[in-house]
């Protein structure tokens, strides 16, 4: 069958058709704004008026799902500044404030999932100079923004399991009606996934078993604690795309296990802070990789090529995000069967944008990666491709950051920031709420 016809077939849902979790909720569609980390938390990293403002923004669209971004459960060890944390001794106010963003964003009828994570040892010196891991293993990056980690101790790892449960029951206390687990992208859960990252000899490492028994027991204590019918998700690279790391083929046993632990849907991605895949980096992955990646079927998702495995791996929903621009490719993903397409990106600049795309009058969603270019003339010659791509990449973070600042603030987004302007913004507002946490 052609793609065309499936999609006009009865056998590809629309995107306005309704999703029915294996805990018996219903998304109302199967469109989804993915997590993107806010950096909006006041200095005490609780929820601030900006979140009810950005996602107010972001419900009006209606999207059957929101996830939010890189909510952390341990203060010390943060992917930013501006990260929300959840702790035991978290605050009636700061209740209150995650109270208020769980009302504004499901007043028009979607579900709101809140991201819990840990960033590891991928926590930027500027907030912690010595972050943990599962082992003492540096990343291999350019620049000096990321200390040597130190190994964590068994009494460590469960205490961190703990925090997740946790955060988990505060997210369903507070109105939130899912939770998703971070085991991607190279935080810490998916640093225990990693051989690189994992040396440990311990139970927590070496074979896959050990290895994923922190994510595997993180699940299974949220689904006790949490209920039968309270949506789990969970966050999974298919790949960290770098030689010696975490597999497609152990991707695929981990999603065999999560299916067993009861998770509702799973969201699949890939890459780390050292091979950022996941940002859509052609040319930045390890030329054999690299190279397997273009060898595949050309689709518009980043991670489409692992869709068929996934499937005959678990039943589980999936969930895609990555490099959708366009409706007729989502309605390919799901003619493939993907169960429910990630937006990110496009929704900083065009807030309310689902509701266009799911009433059928939007063909093409806002690219702003191909114009928007940081780097050109500011190296030489002799400069390596890679490094270009990498400050183009991280140019385009701090673009798209200060939209999601300016919607916080009630502001319209601004497409004529430059991405230079926008670079340095994001530097200097990082390094300002990172010196307000460490302030007495």
């Amino acid at each position: 069958m052609l793609v065309n016809d499936a999609i006009k077939g009865d056998s590809c849902p629309a995107l306005t058709s309704p999703l029915r979790l294996p805990c018996g909720v219903v998304l109302g569609n199967r469109v989804a704004k993915a997590a993107m980390t806010e950096g909006l938390a006041n200095r005490s990293n609780g929820a601030t008026d900006a979140h009810v403002r950005l996602y107010e923004r972001w419900a009006r669209g209606g999207a059957g799902l929101m996830i939010t971004g890189n909510v952390q459960v341990d203060r010390r060890y943060l992917e930013r500044a501006g990260n929300i944390v959840i702790e035991a001794n978290i605050s009636s106010e700061e209740r209150g404030a995650l109270r208020r963003m769980a009302a504004i964003s499901t007043q028009w009828g979607g579900e709101l999932w809140m991201q819990l994570s840990h960033a590891g040892r991928q926590t930027p010196k500027t907030v912690n100079r010595q972050p943990v891991a599962p082992s003492s293993v540096a990343m291999k990056i350019p620049g000096k923004n990321f200390g040597v980690p130190r190994a964590l101790s068994p009494w460590e790892i469960d205490d961190i399991r703990q925090r997740f449960v946790h955060a988990a029951v505060v997210a369903r206390e507070c109105g939130f009606t899912g939770v998703q687990v971070h085991s991607a992208h190279g935080y810490l859960l998916s640093e225990f996934l990693s051989p690189r990252a994992n040396q440990r000899t311990d139970e927590w490492g070496g074979c896959l078993e050990n290895r994923a028994r922190l994510l595997r027991a993180i699940v299974a204590d949220m689904r006790k604690a949490l209920g039968a019918d309270f949506p789990i998700s969970v966050k999974l690279n298919t790949s960290d795309f770098q030689r010696g790391g975490f597999s497609l083929e152990e991707s695929l046993r981990v999603v065999g296990w999560l299916e067993a632990h009861g998770v509702d849907l799973l969201e699949i991605s890939g890459g780390t802070y050292e091979q950022p895949k996941m940002l859509g980096l052609s040319g930045m992955l390890e030329p054999e990789v690299e190279a397997a990646q273009k060898a595949g079927p050309a689709r518009e998702g980043y991670f489409m090529a692992h869709v068929a495995a996934l499937q005959r791996a678990a039943r589980l929903p999936l969930m895609v995000t990555g490099g959708f621009r366009t409706r007729t490719g989502m309605l390919q993903a799901l003619s493939e069967g993907v169960g429910v397409i990630g937006l990110a990106r496009p929704l900083c600049t065009e807030p309310e944008l689902c509701a266009e795309l799911l009433a059928g009058r939007l063909e093409q969603l806002p690219c702003w990666e191909n114009s928007l270019q940081l780097g050109r003339g500011l190296l030489s010659r002799k400069s390596p491709l890679s490094m270009v791509k990498l400050i183009n990449g991280f140019g385009l973070i701090g673009w798209y950051y200060e939209q999601l600042l300016r919607l916080g603030r009630g502001e319209e987004p601004d497409t004529d920031l430059s991405v230079w302007s926008a670079f340095w913004k994001w530097q200097r507002g990082e390094r300002k709420a990172a010196r307000a946490l460490q302030a007495p």
